[in-house]
């Protein structure tokens, strides 16, 4: 599986947050800065993330971006789902084949996307953030 970009930026965009101090709302500017994203790109990112209940936005001087739960109850499959869409099955140039070819290669695509999400709903944000200890 591979992740788009727009992905990864909503990937790297929520770590950051999730290892800010406190509830303080984190400007744009600064996560762009921080893990080196464009940050009018990045903007329409965290745009989707709040639509899609990932992220809470303020205005103002002190506005910004912040979580809108803890890293423990965000999994990656809802933020790859927020940004890609759902992920799903799909058989591509089947023409030609058999149907039940067609059928049993179906089946088994269905299969592979149910494991891909059941494992992608167990890997929590927190599961990402890397650890704060030193020397242990």
């Amino acid at each position: 599986m591979k992740l788009s970009r727009t992905v990864a930026y909503a990937v790297q965009a929520t770590l950051l947050l999730a290892q800010a101090e406190g509830n303080t709302p984190v400007p744009c500017s600064v996560l762009a800065r921080q893990g080196r994203m464009p940050e009018r790109f990045l903007l329409q990112i965290l745009r989707n993330l709040v639509t899609h209940g990932i992220l809470q936005s303020t205005r103002g001087v002190q506005g910004g971006y912040f979580l809108d739960k803890p890293p423990e109850q965000i999994t990656l499959l809802e933020i790859i789902e927020a940004i890609d869409g759902p992920v799903v099955s799909a058989i591509a140039g089947h023409q030609g084949l058999p149907e039940q070819t067609l059928t049993r290669l179906q089946e088994a695509m269905e299969a592979v996307t149910a494991k891909t999400r059941r494992d992608l709903a167990a890997i929590k944000l927190a599961d990402l953030v890397p650890s704060r200890k030193s020397g242990s």
